[in-house]
């Protein structure tokens, strides 16, 4: 399940500016697909105005898409996206996923990396929210196939009522747990978007550009990535962040995502996306 950060602060110098009276300098187009774990780098500006009223930079990426963070006082950027799924049931031992006899250390791996990254969007006042898949006690938000897999939702564990609200292999890991005040969206489905309200929520917030991680890679990741660009968000995944069951169905998922034309956002490690964060905190405070 994932986790999103993001972004661009609603300067409204920004919307005023046309395009025939802003710089827009083209990234360049890459050929080749990047290597799985390079560190960032710059790829180009997405536009500047003169005299310094307003600057946008590139936050640097192992990928083709250039995602734009506004190189303004961290204070008035008012979120970094990062949506993050974790619950027990997919990471924990007698949880749902382990139920169904996978092996638990690809969805485990992302944990530390995580943490890490959880806190340095938390120090720089990022916005952070949580997602789970989870379905109602009575079963009325299941589609009928899910009734019918190997562990059914709802089937009683040693974690309780698979995948079902309220019970303990739907808490979120402790080691990820939110923060106070942060936002948690209870999901009937793989992606976030079809049936939450989270849309509304990050526009609400201003914000356009995602981070995301948590597990699964190759389901409510991809699912989430995909319903967000599908909405115009520009997205980020950070691919030690997201972790599945099986490494070939992780690394082929990470695979679409880091596609040349870009079409399903980018890749970056926690170690590269903390860095950039620090460097443009340490810029903004200089």
């Amino acid at each position: 399940m994932p986790v999103t950060f993001a972004e661009k602060s609603q300067d409204p110098l920004a919307a005023s500016v046309a395009p025939d009276r802003a710089t827009l300098v083209e990234p360049a187009t890459a050929e080749i697909v990047p290597p799985p774990h390079v560190p960032f780098r710059p790829l180009g500006v997405l536009m500047t105005r003169p005299a310094g009223k307003l600057s946008v930079k590139v936050i640097e990426v192992s990928g083709p898409v250039v995602l734009g963070f506004d190189t303004v006082k961290v204070s008035e950027v008012e979120a970094l996206k990062l949506i993050l799924a974790a619950p027990k049931d997919f990471c924990s031992v007698g949880g749902y996923m382990d139920r169904l006899s996978v092996a638990l250390a690809g969805l485990r791996a992302p944990i530390a990396p995580i943490r890490r990254v959880l806190a340095a969007a938390r120090d720089a006042g990022y916005r952070v929210v949580h997602t789970r898949e989870a379905y109602r006690p009575d079963l009325a938000d299941v589609q009928p196939w899910k009734l019918h897999d190997a562990i059914a939702i709802g089937e009683a564990g040693k974690l309780g009522r698979a995948l079902i609200r309220g019970e303990p292999g739907w808490q979120i890991l402790p080691e990820l747990a939110p923060a106070p005040g942060e936002t948690v969206f209870d999901k009937p489905s793989y992606g976030a978007f079809a049936t939450t309200d989270i849309d509304a929520v990050l526009r609400g917030w201003g914000i356009s550009n995602l981070v995301l991680a948590g597990v699964t890679t190759d389901c409510c990741v991809t699912s989430c990535l995909r319903e967000a660009l599908d909405r115009g968000y520009d997205c980020l995944v950070l691919a030690d962040c997201v972790g599945a069951a099986d490494p070939i169905h992780h690394e082929a998922a990470l695979a679409l995502m880091r596609k040349t034309s870009g079409i399903y956002g980018t890749t970056a490690t926690a170690d590269d996306f903390i860095a950039t964060l620090e460097a443009a905190r340490s810029a903004a405070l200089a």
